[in-house]
């Protein structure tokens, strides 16, 4: 599996990448492998199975409604949010589902969507549908979300370890190590190099078309979360806070940053709208999952708005810097949650807008390399144990922390010159080792840290 700027900025919905959209995204496949074989008008009913981090907190994460929609043809980049909401009820009341939009079949809830303790081998997150024609099995395939919206079908898990280089890419590259040399013998910032990379599948327009289809997406959404108010879905009775919050900013003061405390504030403001509409199952865009999706827009606002003189230009170099990071922290370790814990989400997204700030702020490729690095370094060990199962506390002001820490991460790194001590590739390498020796009740399944300790109390 290679991996694209596209793979990792991908349009979809709330409130997860690896519970929402992955699993919605597994179901349109296994539907359309039934239609291609010619086995969907054959079938009776579907079964599904879901294992692991899948299970334990599938229902807060909408794993259970993702599942059906995507049953019914419809995929994270286009489903309608408002559908979601309601889908997962008026399938139990009817008892029927409208399979690949195209026909009715008999389908409980309670019965045909069963939720397992055990984990399957290859990852916590899998999950294994069957078709039954009649009382016989008609098909099974099993899958993995492995985080940020990427799947892996069982059987194929040989190609489950991505690797870096799009094919017949000009500057293949697995390390951080790798990727600075390249810069330095080609004389190429980060984000032209991936550039470059990206240009083996698609025109340079067709790239920065895609990115700035990709940031109005984002911008959207904070803009979005700034109107909202009310509470979150899912039984903790959350209150939204980005609208008071902005009506408090926009009236007490001039909308220019006089004070460091004024800066924090808007930023905290961007990634707080974005996870609120996360947490509300609104339409996202994975950065590079959607439990840690606010912090590179909230940073990338940041500077549209407050810096000198930006320029679109400034969208695209961000993201690809940006998307040089977040390749490493996938290829090397992991983005899931519920596999390394938060550190793989937050940590990820921080040391990515860390390196887009810094790009865009005119670093050296060696600066953007140690401002991730400073953003990663300070998130290892950060454990995935929201309440209630939902992605809403601590995970919403997680992102606002993150992004703040993005900002002086970049800011460390163009007071230097480049070299420090402790290499991107040696905390990555750490936040994988981390995440291997966590234990499973940290790592996205709430049943450890805060999502015992709260209710407890």
């Amino acid at each position: 599996m290679d991996i694209s700027v596209f793979d990792l900025f991908k349009i979809g919905i709330g409130p997860s990448s690896s519970h929402t959209m992955g699993p919605m995204k597994a179901a349109v496949e296994f539907v359309n492998e039934l239609q291609h074989g010619r086995l969907l008008d054959r079938l009776s009913t579907v079964d599904i199975h879901l294992y692991g981090s899948l299970s334990s907190t599938g229902r807060g994460h909408g794993t259970d409604r993702a599942c059906l929609a995507g049953l019914m043809g419809f995929e994270p980049h286009t489903v309608d949010p408002d559908l979601l909401s309601e889908l997962l009820e008026n399938t139990r009341a009817s008892g029927r589902l409208h399979l690949a939009s195209s026909r009715w079949i008999d389908f409980d809830v309670d019965s045909q969507m069963i939720f397992h303790e055990q984990e399957l081998p290859f990852h916590p997150n899998g999950m294994s549908l069957v078709a039954h024609a009649g009382g016989s099995e008609l098909s099974r395939q099993t899958y993995y979300s492995v985080g940020g919206g990427f799947i892996v079908k069982d059987g194929a898990l040989e190609e489950a370890e991505p690797t870096i280089e799009i094919p017949n890419s000009p500057y293949p590259f697995s390390s951080a190590e790798e990727l600075l040399a390249l810069c330095k013998q080609h004389d190429l910032r980060v984000s032209e190099l991936i550039l470059e990379n990206e240009k083996v599948q698609r025109s340079e327009v067709e790239i920065r078309r895609k990115l700035a289809t990709i940031w109005q997406a984002m911008d959207s959404c904070i803009d979005r979360g700034l109107q909202q108010q009310g509470q979150l879905p899912g039984g903790l009775n959350v209150k939204r806070r980005a609208q008071s919050f902005h009506r408090s900013l926009t009236t007490t003061a001039d909308n220019l940053i006089s004070s460091s405390f004024t800066a924090m504030d808007w930023v905290n403001l961007y990634a707080l709208a974005v996870n609120e509409e996360n947490a509300a199952g609104g339409r996202m865009v994975t950065a590079p999952t959607n439990g840690a999706a606010g912090i590179v827009p909230a940073v990338l606002r940041f500077y549209m708005r407050f810096s000198d003189n930006p320029q679109a230009k400034d969208v695209c170099d961000f993201l690809l810097a940006a998307a040089a990071i977040g390749i490493l922290c996938k290829k090397n370790a992991s983005i899931s949650g519920a596999e390394v814990g938060c550190q793989g989400e937050v940590g990820s997204a921080c040391a990515m807008a860390a390196a887009g700030l810094a790009e865009v702020l005119g670093a050296t490729p060696e600066q953007v390399e140690n401002a991730a690095e400073i953003g990663l370094e300070h998130n290892l060990g950060l454990t995935c144990d929201p309440i209630g199962g939902l992605v809403q506390i601590p995970c919403i002001e997680r992102n606002a922390i993150a992004a703040a820490k993005a900002i002086n991460a970049a800011q460390m790194a163009l007071r230097g010159d480049g070299s420090h001590y402790v290499s991107l590739d040696d905390v990555i390498r750490t936040m994988r080792d981390t995440g291997k020796d966590m234990m499973d009740k940290y790592k996205e399944t709430s049943r450890g840290g805060l999502a015992v300790n709260v209710i407890e109390c």
